[in-house]
C-alpha cells in the first residue's frame, strides 16, 4: 500500500480524470482515486487561506479593497502568491496524475507499441491540463504587471513607458506669461524645502485639483478647485479659483524676492512659470520617484495656499488633462449631472481649430466623455464663474455614481487611461484611508464656494493683459476662514431637502435677465435639485408661481415648505401626465431678489 492511504487506491482509474479534477481543486483528483489521506492534505492549505481571505474581505467595502489592492506591496505579494499558487497546483496536479499512473501500470515500465501510446497520449493530457491551468496564472501576473505599471505613472511616474502628457517647454515659462522671470543660475543654491507635512489623518486635509490645458506645448491649469475635508464632520467645500485672476501674492520666498510681492500674469500661468525653479520651490517625489516640473506642482500649491490662507495647507494635488478627463468619464460609462443652465456655445472651439455650435438643454442630462467635457470647458456663451459652478457639480456628480464592482470590467481600460493622464503626489500608502474617508461623505452635503464679482473680485476689461479678475484677497480669506462654520440647523435643512430628491424647473415670468437662473442657483443652495431649462413661461402669468405635479406634494412636504417661505406664494398642485418635474416655479413682478449669498 502506498504511503499516506488508509485504503489502497482504486486501479483502471484515468489519469487525465484525475489530472482534470485537481486542476479544477487540488485533491480532488487523489479522492477520485481513493487517495483520501492525500486529497484533503492538497486540499486543506486552500481552504484555510480561502477561509482567512473571505473573513477580511467581508469586514471591508469597496472603497476599503479598492485602496488595498494599489499598495505596492499588496500587488508584490500577489505577485508572489499567484507564482506559489501556480507552484502548487501543478504539483496537485501531477501528484494525482502520476498516482494513477502507477496504479495502472503496477509501478513497471510500458513495453508494447499499445501501451507506450497510451502513456504518450496520458501525459499529452497532463501537459494540455497544465497549460490551462497556466493560463489563469499567467492573466493574474499580467494584470498585476499592468496595475503595478500604471500606478507607478499615477503616482510620480516619469518613464517613457507612462506616454504622459508632454511637459516640456521653456524654463521660465514664457510660453505661458509674459511676466520677466530671471533664469535659474547654473549653480542653484540649496533646494527650497518648505513642503508641507504629510497628513496624519486627522487635520483638516487640502488637495488641489488642476485641469491642464496642453494644446500647443503649453501647459495651463485652466481649472484649480481645491478640495477642503474636514474629517471630523466629514464636510466638504470646494473653492474655485478663477483662471485669469492676477496679481496673486507671491508666497514669502526666494519667488517673492525675485518676482516681487505679486504674480503679474495670470494665474494659469504660475505652474509654467516656476516648473522648473527648484531654486525657488522644491521638487516631489513619491514612491521614490522624483516628479517630473515638481516645482512647479509645489509652487502652485504654496502660491494658492497662500491666497486662500487655507488651515493645513495644500498638502496635495492631482491632476488631468483635457483629454484624459474625457476618456476618463468613458471609463467610468459616462455621468449624469443636472444641467442647471442650458449651455448655449456658437464658438465652441474643435480639434481641428474651427469653431462648432454646442448646445446642451437644462435638466438632468447622462453625459457621455466628449459632452462632459463640452461642459465642463465652454465659456463664450457664458463666463468663467459659470463655467467653474459646472466644473463643480461634475466633480460631485463623478463621485456619486463611482461604483467600484462595476468598474471591475473596464480596470484595464481605466488604469490606461490613469497611467497617460494623470498625475499625483498623494502618497500610495495613504490611498486606503482616503478611499474610507470618501465613503463616508455624502455628496449631497458638498458645499462649494466660486470666487466671483463684485464681491469676491473685480473685472478689469480693458487692462493691458486682456480680460483679467483681481482678487479681493480679504474676502476671499475670510470666506475660506469661514467655510465650515454652518448653522446646524441650516445644515441639516438642506440635507433633508436633498433627501427628497425634487425635481424643479425654474421659468422665467417677468423678462427680468438672469432671473430664473439666479432662482434656481438659491434653489440648488438650499438643498434643491433646481433647473433654469430656458423655456418659455406661461401665457398671462404676472405674478410669482409655483405648480406641485401629479401628486408630488405627498413624498416632498420639505420641499414645497421652504419654497413657499422662500418666494412668498402658496403652491397650486397640477395633474398633467405631460410633466416630468415635480415643481415648476414661474417667476414673476413679485419674485424676490434671490441669488446664493457670497458666502457658504
Amino acid at each position: 500500500m502506498p504511503p499516506g492511504h488508509e485504503t489502497p487506491p482504486r486501479a483502471g482509474r484515468s489519469g487525465f480524470v484525475a489530472a482534470f479534477l485537481s486542476l479544477l481543486f487540488p485533491g480532488l483528483g487523489h479522492v477520485y482515486l481513493g487517495a483520501y489521506r492525500r486529497g484533503l492534505g492538497f486540499a486543506a492549505p486552500p481552504i484555510l487561506i480561502g477561509a482567512l481571505i473571505a473573513g477580511i474581505v467581508v469586514r471591508m467595502n469597496a472603497f476599503d479593497l479598492a485602496g488595498l489592492a494599489i499598495q505596492t506591496w499588496f500587488l508584490t505579494g500577489l505577485f508572489i502568491a499567484n507564482l506559489v499558487a501556480l507552484a502548487y497546483r501543478a504539483a496537485a496536479i501531477v501528484d494525482s496524475w502520476a498516482i494513477a499512473q502507477a496504479l495502472g501500470r503496477g509501478l513497471a515500465f510500458p513495453k508494447s507499441a499499445q501501451a507506450r501510446g497510451t502513456a504518450i497520449l496520458s501525459v499529452a493530457g497532463l501537459a494540455a491540463v497544465l497549460l490551462v491551468m497556466s493560463v489563469a496564472h499567467v492573466a493574474v501576473a499580467r494584470y498585476d504587471l499592468l496595475v503595478s505599471g500604471s500606478l507607478s505613472c499615477v503616482f510620480g511616474g516619469n518613464g517613457s513607458n507612462c506616454n504622459g502628457p508632454d511637459q516640456s517647454g521653456p524654463a521660465n515659462g514664457a510660453d505661458a506669461s509674459d511676466t520677466p522671470v530671471p533664469e535659474p543660475s547654473s549653480t542653484l543654491g540649496p533646494e527650497a524645502s518648505s513642503q508641507i507635512p504629510p497628513w496624519n489623518g486627522k487635520d483638516r486635509l487640502n488637495i488641489l485639483l488642476i485641469g491642464a490645458d496642453e494644446q500647443n506645448g503649453a501647459h495651463n491649469t485652466d481649472t484649480m478647485i481645491v478640495v477642503s475635508i474636514d474629517p471630523t464632520s466629514n464636510q466638504v467645500v470646494l473653492f474655485s479659483i478663477p483662471r485669469d485672476t492676477v496679481d496673486v501674492p507671491i508666497p514669502p520666498g526666494p519667488a517673492e524676492a525675485a518676482l516681487g510681492p505679486t504674480f503679474q500674469g495670470k494665474v494659469n500661468a504660475w505652474f509654467s512659470t516656476v516648473r522648473r525653479r527648484s531654486d525657488w520651490f522644491p521638487n516631489i517625489t513619491v514612491d521614490g520617484q522624483t516628479i517630473e516640473n515638481g516645482p512647479g506642482y509645489s509652487g502652485l500649491k504654496a502660491m494658492l495656499s497662500n491666497l486662500l490662507q487655507i488651515p493645513g495647507g495644500i498638502r496635495y494635488f492631482i491632476e488631468v488633462n483635457f483629454q484624459g478627463f474625457q476618456e476618463v468619464v468613458d471609463d467610468l460609462g459616462g455621468v449624469t449631472v443636472n444641467v442647471e443652465v442650458p449651455v448655449l456655445d456658437d464658438t465652441y472651439p474643435s480639434p481641428t481649430g474651427s469653431h462648432l455650435r454646442l448646445y446642451i438643454p437644462g435638466g438632468p442630462q447622462h453625459m457621455d466623455g466628449a459632452t462632459a467635457l463640452e461642459y465642463v470647458r465652454s465659456r463664450h456663451g457664458s463666463s468663467d464663474f459659470d463655467r467653474a459652478a459646472r466644473q463643480q457639480r461634475i466633480l460631485v456628480a463623478l463621485r456619486r455614481e463611482v461604483n467600484i464592482p462595476a468598474l471591475l470590467p473596464r480596470v484595464s481600460d481605466l488604469l490606461g487611461t490613469l497611467s497617460r493622464n494623470v498625475r499625483t503626489d498623494i502618497p500610495r500608502e495613504l490611498i486606503p484611508q482616503l478611499m474610507g474617508l470618501a465613503a463616508q461623505i455624502d455628496p449631497t452635503s458638498v458645499r462649494s464656494v466660486i470666487f466671483t464679482p463684485p464681491f469676491y473680485q473685480a473685472e478689469g476689461g480693458n487692462d493691458p493683459r486682456g480680460y483679467v479678475i483681481i482678487p479681493n484677497v480679504a474676502r476671499i480669506r475670510q470666506a475660506v476662514q469661514e467655510a465650515f462654520v454652518v448653522n446646524p440647523n441650516f445644515q441639516q435643512a438642506h440635507d433633508a431637502i436633498a433627501s427628497e430628491g425634487a425635481q424643479i424647473w425654474v421659468l422665467n415670468g417677468s423678462g427680468q435677465y438672469g432671473e430664473a437662473s439666479n432662482v434656481a442657483g438659491y434653489l440648488d443652495y438650499l438643498g434643491m435639485a433646481a433647473t433654469a431649462p430656458g423655456q418659455r413661461a406661461p401665457a398671462g402669468v404676472t405674478g410669482t408661481v409655483i405648480r406641485v405635479y401629479n401628486g408630488a406634494e405627498d413624498r416632498i412636504p420639505l420641499t414645497i415648505q421652504a419654497l413657499q417661505q422662500a418666494l412668498g406664494v402658496t403652491i397650486a398642485t397640477v395633474t398633467d401626465p405631460s410633466i416630468h418635474v415635480d415643481v415648476i416655479v414661474v417667476t414673476g413682478n413679485n419674485t424676490p431678489n434671490l441669488t446664493p449669498p457670497p458666502q457658504p
